[in-house]
């Protein structure tokens, strides 16, 4: 299918087949999500053990943008896949610290941690199978969830540093939000050809998961935590 013939398809609501090379990306993207969580997971589970400490904001913002970087200059390499793996552990080990707080804060931390899993969990695959079969373009989203997302960062520094907790909320419910239009947008992206590098689509994918994870664990935290 042309470029043409597919964007006069898709402005009239009709949905796309995915092409053999769209299958491949998406298909790619999948097997390395997949191998990527299991190593974060791997990684926060030793740093939950041995009870290693938070980083800290700047070296945990310094690591994630330096390795984003990184990874998005060696998307066409396999050196790519490496630092991609080094984000995600990277990442892993920052959230480690961050589920013992909320295990060691609330008396059911145990069940806000599997809640939040669990939500992140089914609000991922329900919003990627939506994006597979809907007729609805979500490619004007693109533009909104980059503003949406660089305010909602900005909103959550500002509530970091002058310790506002109702604003730190907010933000989380708005990064919760977004994190999903950024689900159903980047893998509607996949499957219409839009993207065709699976490294950076992981990337994208597991940093809408993770942010997905931890707002609705300070959401669930918030209204649900027992002392």
């Amino acid at each position: 299918m042309s470029e043409n013939l597919r964007a006069q398809t898709i402005s009239r609501g009709q949905s796309v087949e995915m092409d053999d090379n769209a299958r491949r990306v998406l298909r790619n993207t999948w097997n390395l999500l997949a191998l990527t969580l299991l190593f974060s997971a791997g990684v926060a589970t030793v740093s939950m053990i041995k009870n290693w400490p938070h980083p800290g904001l700047i070296i945990t913002l310094v690591g994630y943008f330096g390795l984003l970087f990184a990874t998005q200059a060696l998307r066409n390499s396999a050196w790519g896949i490496l630092t991609t793996f080094a984000l995600t552990g990277f990442m892993g080990l920052t959230i480690g610290p961050i589920i013992n707080a909320y295990t060691t804060m609330f008396s059911n931390g145990d069940q806000l941690v599997i809640a939040a899993m669990g939500t992140t969990g089914v609000a991922f695959i329900g919003l990627s199978g939506f994006a597979m079969v809907t007729k609805k373009d979500f490619s004007f989203l693109g533009p909104m969830l980059f503003a949406g997302i660089l305010v909602a960062f900005v909103a959550g520094l500002v509530a970091y540093f002058f310790s506002m907790p109702a604003l730190s909320l907010a933000v989380s419910g708005m990064f919760a939000l977004l994190m999903c239009g950024l689900i159903l947008f980047q893998t509607q992206q996949i499957v219409r050809g839009g993207e065709t590098n699976y490294i950076m689509a992981t990337v994208t994918l597991f940093v809408s998961i993770y942010n997905l994870f931890l707002s609705l664990l300070q959401l669930f935290g918030f209204f649900f935590g027992e002392e």
